[in-house]
């Protein structure tokens, strides 16, 4: 398997079977803040909700003025804690960050930072490409569990397959 769970061929070049162990869900994202994953200032994804206790491979749709699904992102289990600690962890990665996220959670019990670790971006699919596929599509609010729609999880799995156009390890990941 590969970082992301993907089979990998073996030595005769028969796909190894072995079961993927994340858990797949597709999330819109802002370009902006996909932009700073990339310079190295965005470690955390911030969340009101989120999946607890377990490791998550994030399709991502680029939102407008891109609109295109076509980046995958591995998450380590979510940091769940009070809105002041969440925002707390993101003041440290990025100075002023902080006030913006507590903002984003404050009226909450619980909030959750995600750990981002690896990032790969493929050529995608556009939006209209994505409604033509599915009939319909609706860029997600909060979180999609792919298991639970799976022809959207093998349109996601399709967009980004093959080499990425670039990728990295996120520092400290």
């Amino acid at each position: 398997m590969n970082r992301f769970g993907r089979a990998q061929s073996s030595l005769s070049g028969e796909a190894d079977p072995v079961e993927d162990f994340r858990e797949p869900v597709l999330m819109s994202l802002n370009p902006i803040y996909y932009d700073l994953i990339w310079v190295g200032e965005k470690h955390h994804e911030f969340r009101r909700r989120f999946l607890t206790g377990e490791s998550v491979r994030w399709y991502v749709y680029l939102t407008a003025p891109v609109g295109r699904l076509g980046a995958v992102i591995d998450l380590g289990p979510a940091i769940v804690d009070t809105p002041q600690l969440i925002a707390d962890i993101a003041e440290r990665a990025r100075v002023g960050n902080g006030a913006s996220v507590l903002e984003y959670v404050q009226d909450l019990e619980r909030a959750f930072a995600i750990p981002i670790q690896h990032v790969e971006e493929h050529p995608g699919i556009s939006l209209e490409q994505l409604r033509v596929e599915l009939g319909a599509f609706q860029p997600p609010q909060g979180y999609t569990r792919l298991r639970q729609h799976p022809e959207l999880l093998s349109l996601c799995e399709k967009a980004t397959a093959g080499s990425p156009t670039r990728e990295m390890t996120v520092a400290g990941h």
